[in-house]
């Protein structure tokens, strides 16, 4: 499995981008997808996930901001953000979650905002 994460880029405080992630390879009992992130000297956080069965759940920070969506035809998943701040700045890592509660990780994409 391979997680190939796009979209990220330098931005000015309360602008936009959306951030893909493309699987590929072959992934059987997926429950859930989501987009996790890692600040500079924080741990990695979850920001917002989408089941199955298209409920969301958001990081307090990201409820009104951002839009967890997925193609599950494409297997991708995005990730819409909006009204972006400085404490957004981050790598954003797209993962995948199985029904046996293994979570594949793919590789970072920078997020930077500036104030």
């Amino acid at each position: 499995v391979q997680l190939q994460a796009s979209g990220g880029g330098l931005v000015q405080a309360g602008g936009s981008l959306r951030l893909t992630c493309a699987a590929s390879g072959k992934i059987s009992g997926v429950n859930a997808r989501g987009w996790y992130r890692r600040a500079p000297g924080k741990e990695r956080e979850l920001v917002a996930s989408i089941l199955n069965n298209g409920l969301t759940h958001y990081e307090e920070s990201a409820k009104g901001r951002f839009t967890i969506s997925r193609d599950i035809a494409k297997n991708t998943v995005y990730l819409q953000m909006d009204s972006l701040k400085p404490e957004d700045t981050a790598v954003y890592f797209c993962s995948i979650q199985t029904n046996s509660g293994r979570v594949y990780f793919g590789q970072g994409t920078q997020v930077t905002v500036s104030s």
